[in-house]
């Protein structure tokens, strides 16, 4: 056990000693603490000088741009290793450059994100004989076209995510409503049968906003229709599994948990509430949040985590925290249980503090890592940028710092940033993904820019950290 784990422990288990509030239902009193202190690691270094960092942050978004620009420009992604280009479907569909264009434009990177809107402004073109990942291309995608118009005002964006909209709609024509998880851009044909709550309840952000831009409601609907029918399937203690068919509604995996492949179902829930004024989707995310909380909120070693349980009978299938996992202190936060937030934080960043960054998968009953790679994940920081928005607590600024060093540290190579294949021996892999430039870069960079970055109470992050611009109220047809 390393010194920062010791030190995180014994702190928390002093928190935990001191600390009594009102249990929220399904919870222990220990589940319900407020958030232990951050461990003394991240505050060792004194205060934190957030411009400076700010500025940090951006100077390793232009090292790892710059390699992009160098090595793989016009293509969707660069491997940092081999410094050679890669297109997701064998034909590029300038997702780095897509995904990355919104960033630049909140850093104030406008030379970059010009050269960049130029890019997509002429190459860019959806009309390709192509099955594309109809979640992964409306998140990067199409979120990233909407975000980048609503901050550029440039009219070719719109125009590219009305196209790709229109032609990502027959995914939706399905017996259920429920997306096809593949859909050809050119012909249309769907594929996929087999999907997940994530995948088909990850899209009414995206599609809502088009709606909204383009006067056209038919996107609104088919993306509504999507999650209500996710909802509508819940069990009879309210949970959802984590694998569904498209045909026939019926759940083809059974394990309910708040990680990858049922993550940003809750997400957005909670995000179509505050986006749209829809009521729906608010009522639906409190339905759920009791089942969670019953069901998968855990208590191990006076840190709160949440586990895997059986959808239909509740029974703990697994001890299991994930990097992707890392999302729902954002999302406790965002829908006002600060100080849930705050303690599911804190075991997020024990462990971090494992290995100096964290793994893919760790079982926190017995802190051991069972899946040991490092993909660059945004959700950890994402977390510590909304609980230092709602709080104002310089110990996230001190644990973003903590994230960044090491994040550097390790990851950092002559043409960008690399994944890692192991955190216990941090050999680094051939991999950059696009969501390093939208995501964990973007929520680096607003954890320690001013507040006037970007206006948190006037937009909404998608799941791939694009803002889209809140509303004040709104009309969404369907009810659950």
């Amino acid at each position: 056990m390393t010194t920062r784990v010791r030190a995180a422990l014994a702190v928390a288990a002093a928190s935990a000693a001191l600390l009594t509030i009102a249990v929220p239902s399904g919870l222990s009193a220990s589940q319900a603490a407020p958030g232990t202190t951050a461990p003394p690691a991240a505050e060792a270094a004194g205060p934190v000088d957030a411009p400076q960092m700010a500025a940090r942050v951006k100077a390793e978004f232009l090292h790892a741009w710059h390699g992009y620009e160098r090595d793989a420009w016009g293509h969707d992604e660069l491997r940092p290793l081999s410094r050679t280009p890669y297109d997701w479907y064998g034909h590029s569909l300038d997702m780095t450059p897509v995904d990355a264009l919104d960033t630049m434009e909140i850093m104030g990177l406008h030379d970059e994100a010009d050269r960049t809107r130029r890019l997509i402004d002429t190459s860019l073109s959806f009309d390709q004989d192509v099955s594309v990942k109809t979640f992964e291309i409306t998140i990067r995608m199409l979120g990233g076209l909407l975000s980048s118009y609503e901050l550029t005002h440039d009219p070719r964006l719109l125009a590219l995510a009305e196209d790709l909209g229109t032609r990502l709609l027959p995914a939706f024509d399905s017996p259920t409503g429920l997306p096809w998880e593949f859909v050809n851009l050119h012909t249309g044909k769907v594929s996929g049968p087999n999907t997940n709550p994530a995948e088909t309840g990850t899209l009414i952000l995206e599609f809502g906003t088009l709606s909204r831009l383009t006067g056209k409601p038919i996107f609104m609907e088919k993306a509504k229709r999507a999650l209500v029918e996710t909802w509508r399937r819940r069990s009879a203690i309210g949970l959802v599994g984590d694998g569904i068919d498209v045909e026939t509604g019926k759940w083809t995996g059974t394990d309910s948990h708040v990680s990858g492949g049922i993550d940003s179902y809750y997400e957005y829930l909670v995000k179509c509430g505050l986006l749209f004024g829809d009521r729906d989707c608010t009522d639906m995310w409190e339905t759920s949040f009791a089942a969670i909380q019953k069901y998968l909120a855990d208590d191990e070693g006076g840190h709160l985590w949440y586990g895997h349980a059986d959808m239909n009978t509740g029974k703990r299938t697994a001890t299991r925290w994930s990097a992707l996992a890392a999302y729902f202190p954002a999302v406790l936060a965002l829908a006002g249980h600060v100080d849930l937030a705050a303690r599911l934080q804190d075991s997020s960043f024990l462990m971090w503090n494992l290995y100096g960054i964290e793994p893919e998968v760790l079982d926190y009953k017995t802190m051991t890592v069972k899946a040991p790679g490092y993909h660059l994940r945004p959700e950890i920081v994402e977390s510590t940028y909304y609980l230092y928005h709602f709080t104002h607590d310089p110990k996230y600024l001190a644990m973003g710092r903590t994230m960044f060093d090491d994040f550097v540290q390790y990851c950092r190579t002559g043409d960008g940033y690399a994944s890692l294949k192991s955190v216990i021996t941090k050999q680094q892999a051939d991999e950059m993904p696009t969501f390093l430039f939208a995501e964990t870069f973007k929520y680096y960079y607003l954890l320690f820019a001013p507040p006037s970055a970007l206006d948190f109470d006037r937009v909404v992050f998608n799941t791939e950290a694009h803002p889209l611009e809140r509303q004040p109220a709104a009309a969404a047809d369907g009810h659950p």
